[in-house]
């Protein structure tokens, strides 16, 4: 690995990054942001990462639910999860066009959609369920998703949000009907993962509690980035 002495990294952007066990020593750090899974943070010999950790739950009590075993406390989490979508679709319907808007190089309001649409069909359909049915066309996976035409992906395809959000209400219906019926014992059984080629080959051995969080986590996520995003294009437009 690269040794960095006395660069000027003034204005770097690192984006999908492994920085594990990343030492900075020396540094000037003001007006640095920080996104991504960060644990195990030590600041001036501070172990940060508890405060943010608390912060976070402070501003987003939903993020409690969601990591509990209880599936009382998931229905709500998920519930929640919905409302705050809602309100954020309800959001970008003041701004028509905004939803196609991207900055800093990120996914657009429906490019995220189209990404939770693929969430859904590969961590609850295909990892929950059990389904070996191809992908739905407009998900839109990431770029180590490999064969993703092979795997029922369009990536020529350009839907409108209220294509999109149809397909999520579909996606939100079934995933309602599995979570009223599914017990708390069941979801500590290892998940019915197919052995097959498709996405995600690393879901395998793992819990039915565990890509069901998986699909939590990314709602959770892509809906803080979503935001996050908006605000900042509502502000230039506003500047």
């Amino acid at each position: 690995m690269r040794r960095y002495v006395d660069e000027d990294l003034q204005g770097a952007e690192l984006r999908e990054c492994n920085l594990n066990r990343t030492r900075m020593i020396g540094v000037q750090m003001q007006g640095a942001v920080i996104d991504g899974l960060v644990t195990d943070l030590v600041v001036n010999g501070v172990e940060v990462t508890q405060y943010v950790e608390a912060e976070l739950d402070r501003r987003h009590p939903v993020r409690l639910l969601l990591r509990s075993d209880d599936v009382a406390d998931l229905r709500r989490g998920w519930q929640q999860l919905g409302t705050d979508w809602a309100a954020t679709v309800a959001r970008m319907r003041q701004s028509p066009g905004i939803e196609h808007e991207s900055v800093n190089d990120e996914w657009s309001a429906v490019q995220t959609l189209r990404h939770l649409v693929f969430v859904h069909d590969s961590w609850f359909r295909r990892c929950c369920l059990g389904s070996t049915d191809l992908f739905t066309p407009m998900g839109l996976g990431i770029d180590s998703v490999p064969d993703r035409e092979e795997q029922g992906l369009d990536p020529s395809v350009e839907p409108t949000l209220d294509e999109v959000l149809a397909v999520r209400h579909e996606q939100a219906a079934e995933l309602e009907r599995w979570l009223d019926s599914v017990t708390s014992e069941q979801l500590r059984e290892p998940a019915p993962v197919p052995d097959d080629d498709m996405w995600p080959p690393y879901a395998r051995g793992r819990s039915l509690r565990q890509c069901f969080g998986t699909v939590l986590g990314e709602e959770l996520q892509h809906h803080r980035f979503c935001v996050r995003d908006l605000d900042l294009i509502e502000g230039s437009a506003a500047g």
